[in-house]
């Protein structure tokens, strides 16, 4: 009665005392995830380690991610409000138990054969380096600016909806957030409080939401929960031919 499952590898090797933290870290945030059971978070199954590696063990998920779907599909406003709507469950589900994700944008949430999607690609043992942006990393474009700032006491919770924010607006423009500018520039951006810009072709619904989620001061973003009733992600999924349906035109 056998299941699929995905392996990840993270070398052990040339690792100082900082590194051998944060593997220890990695463990540690593992174990806990391999808790968790919910439909739109990718499960964590645990992990082993030999003298060179850690395997992390963790759910299949088949069809890739949503960037992968959004450079192959044109997204309509309400297929990218059911899939925010099931990023905010999960969302919920872990900021319910005082996790943080640490990295959501659209690369890492997957999805599978029957639509659903899932959180993946945690941002796993980032704990000990929390306002390290010296090395200028993909994921730097999605940060909200208390998490770019080093001059605060770390971030929180609300740190995934400032990130949330830019997903719906990649999901909804294909393109990532601040995509005009280097990493360095959209580092300097964030830091200093400027969101991305979010166009006016965006519907009304669409680019409220976004804004609600892109407010710099974090004490003034809703959280998950509030945001389940955002009437962005409360409409119906409906198809152009007026029926409603999952599927996905092609471009």
């Amino acid at each position: 009665d056998g299941f699929f499952f995905a392996v990840k590898e993270v070398s052990l090797l040339d690792q100082g005392s900082q590194g051998k933290q944060s593997i220890y870290q990695l463990e540690q945030e593992i174990a806990l995830l391999s808790q968790f059971e919910h439909e739109n978070i990718v499960q964590y199954y645990g992990t082993e380690r030999d003298e060179s590696k850690l395997y992390i063990f963790l759910e299949f998920v088949t069809k890739g991610s949503l960037l992968n779907l959004y450079q192959k599909y044109n997204l309509i406003d309400s297929q990218v409000s059911a899939y925010t709507r099931q990023i905010l469950h999960g969302l919920k589900y872990l900021h319910d138990r005082n996790v943080i994700h640490r990295d959501i944008k659209c690369a890492n949430i997957l999805v599978d054969a029957s639509g659903s999607v899932k959180l993946a690609d945690f941002g796993l043992a980032k704990a000990t380096k929390l306002n390290d942006v010296q090395s200028c990393k993909g994921t730097a474009f999605w940060m909200a600016p208390e998490v770019v700032n080093r001059k605060n006491q770390g971030y929180g919770l609300p740190a995934d909806i400032w990130s949330l924010g830019c997903t719906v607006l990649e999901m909804l423009t294909h393109e990532i957030p601040y995509s005009h500018l280097e990493c360095m520039q959209a580092l300097f951006r964030i830091g200093k409080g400027v969101p991305p810009p979010v166009p006016d072709f965006l519907s009304k619904d669409a680019r409220d939401f976004i804004l609600q989620c892109l407010q710099v001061n974090p004490n003034d973003r809703p959280t998950a929960a509030q945001l389940l009733d955002h009437p962005f992600v409360k409409r119906p999924l409906y198809t152009s031919s007026g029926s409603a349906s999952p599927h996905i035109g092609r471009r």
